[in-house]
């Protein structure tokens, strides 16, 4: 009996049984409360007036009309840049240690997100809200005593002047507890090397002196990774090498889209636990077994705002119109989408991250991630959300028995000079585009009234075609980089579709 185990879970379940639910709307405004006097004599607490907002009988209220909506252009320009000009107390006390990297899913050009001091606690707190968690899943003693794979980016950080730069996986895995270093995998060494494809392939090469019993990092890459173990070392499935794995824990995206190829790289089944880490901050984690639904963290150094995701108060760049109305957490309802906005820790105000989502539970305050904000395809009017899609290409997966792990899709004018919506569909399998294409349109029009409203108009109909999801991959890596925090967008614009349908005729050949 793995004794060590044994301990440690009875440690953790202790440890659930005894921290108590506190009131969620209570534990808001006392985050928000605590940002402000935190903040209330830097730069932009100054500029805002906090010292008001914070004598005020409704302190979210007056919070929300003196502080503007903040997406990351408009905080850097008027504000982060100053870190970067040598001065303090900006938006945060002090100065940031790290800037997060982050080129999210739009752009060649990598954001600059601080990081403080009191953002890594944050982290490090959300972190073990989900190891406590693990109690409410059914694993044996044994498991605690596993390692862990945290396939993130290099921790190899970019020392620039008086702080270091990386990606928020890279910089939260050279800040893991000594007491943690000997479970974390594939160690110090390995996860220095800062190319993608040397890193997986020192993986590959040390994965059989590894009992690896729980895996963490973005599906699409780490799909990659086990591929890659298991062509190297001549395995029929992962658990040949890793018996023990029994946990993994996905993030940033949704996993439904991913399912069907994991399926096909387990060889037993395997506990998938979904957890929001964004360059922001630790937002949410799963608590329990019965759902990919996470459970917003709402008394760690985050305070959350809702804004609804209707076309009206959405611009075309993805930001907020000025008069967009905010939900509080009280009034949420289920299964609407919102966009959420953030304020942290690390000095980001009313921060629009860039994210849908919705709620599946308000009573246990249990929400999806349904997309993102620049990710909504409405131009001929079909008000098309990544949550739509998802379903949809899920559907087709079931209907046609096959895997589709990544697609693509952008609504232009065909040759006949009528819009259609293009989609490339990442696939291995080979089957017909007309007929995908046919089953594709009718899915969408049975889910979404606008998008069947579209199709009666402007919208003349859906293409398909099938690409190697490699073919995703790789344009990542000549546009960004591989692995990391680097998500594929789902939805392009006109000039940008043209860039990747150049890019997919000149390697088509080649992936």
């Amino acid at each position: 009996m793995a004794i060590f185990g044994s301990i440690i879970k009875s440690l953790i379940d202790l440890k659930e049984s005894l921290t108590p639910d506190g009131d969620p709307n209570q534990d808001q405004e006392e985050v928000l409360r605590s940002l402000l006097k935190k903040a209330k004599n830097t730069a932009f607490g100054k500029y805002y007036d906090f010292e008001t907002i914070l004598q005020a009988d409704d302190i979210r209220q007056s919070f929300a009309s003196k502080v503007p909506f903040f997406d990351y252009n408009k905080i850097d320009k008027e504000w982060w840049h100053k870190y970067h000009q040598g001065e303090n107390d900006v938006t945060w006390p002090g100065r940031p240690p790290y800037f997060a990297l982050s080129s999210g899913t739009t752009g060649k050009s990598s954001k600059r997100i601080p990081v403080t001091d009191d953002m890594l606690e944050s982290i490090r707190k959300a972190g073990i809200k989900q190891i406590s968690a693990l109690s409410n899943f059914e694993l044996p003693p044994d498991f605690f005593e596993k390692e862990i794979m945290m396939l993130g980016s290099s921790t190899d950080l970019q020392k620039e002047g008086d702080h270091k730069e990386g990606e928020i996986s890279g910089i939260s895995a050279s800040n893991i507890p000594s007491w943690f270093r000997g479970y974390y995998k594939p160690g110090e060494e390995i996860a220095k090397i800062d190319e993608w494809d040397e890193r997986v392939q020192k993986i590959a090469e040390n994965a059989s002196n590894w009992d690896i019993g729980a895996l963490s990092g973005i599906p699409s890459w780490m799909e990659l990774m086990l591929k890659r173990v298991i062509e190297y070392n001549n395995l029929n499935n992962i658990h040949e090498i890793w018996p023990n794995l029994q946990v993994y824990a996905s993030g940033g995206v949704a996993f439904e889209p991913y399912e069907k190829s994991f399926e096909k790289l387990w060889g037993k089944p395997v506990q998938v636990i979904d957890t929001y880490l964004a360059s922001e901050g630790f937002l949410a984690i799963q608590n329990r077994p019965e759902t990919h639904a996470m459970k917003l963290i709402l008394d760690n150094g985050v305070y959350f705002e809702f804004v609804p995701f209707k076309p009206e108060y959405i611009n075309q760049d993805g930001s907020i119109t000025v008069d967009a109305p905010v939900i509080p957490l009280a009034d949420v309802k289920e299964e609407e989408e919102y966009v959420l906005l953030i304020s942290t820790v690390s000095g980001a105000w009313r921060y629009i991250i860039g994210d849908t989502i919705k709620f599946t539970d308000k009573e246990k305050y249990e929400i999806r991630i349904t997309g993102r904000t620049k990710f909504f395809l409405n131009v001929v009017g079909s008000q098309l959300s990544v949550n739509k899609m998802n379903d949809a290409v899920k559907e087709l997966e079931d209907t046609f028995d096959m895997r589709i792990p990544e697609f693509v899709v952008a609504a232009r004018r065909g040759e006949d000079g009528e819009y259609y919506h293009f989609w490339y569909l990442g696939t291995e399998d080979k089957k017909d585009e007309a007929a995908l294409a046919e089953a594709l349109d009718e899915s969408l029009q049975e889910a979404n009234k606008n998008y069947k409203v579209a199709r009666s108009k402007a919208l003349h109909g859906v293409k398909v075609k099938l690409v190697n999801p490699n073919m995703f991959h790789e344009w990542n890596a000549a546009n960004k980089k591989k692995g990391g925090q680097v998500k594929m967008e789902k939805v392009m614009n006109e000039e940008k579709f043209g860039e990747w349908e150049k890019f997919v005729q000149e390697n088509s050949g080649k992936i």
